[in-house]
């Protein structure tokens, strides 16, 4: 049997249309900002942020808060 249509996907209580993206939300945490959801014929995939490496001693966050970059 065949559904009629993409499937959505739920992910913790919200549900989500078919490749619909968002950054989960994770309780005691809030909104993890540096990980990407979406949904893709109701299955979630999720992937964290890559950063490249910083190639200096004391890298800080800027522009990126999930990457650091030099000064």
């Amino acid at each position: 049997m065949q559904a009629d249509g993409p499937r959505a996907c739920r992910f913790g209580r919200r549900w989500y249309f078919n490749n619909e993206s968002w950054h989960p939300s994770v309780p005691p945490f809030g909104e993890m900002k540096c990980i990407l959801c979406w949904c893709v014929s109701g299955q979630t995939h999720c992937q964290r942020q890559e950063c490249p490496p910083a190639a200096c001693s004391s890298p800080a966050k800027r522009d990126n808060p999930c990457c650091t970059k030099c000064r």
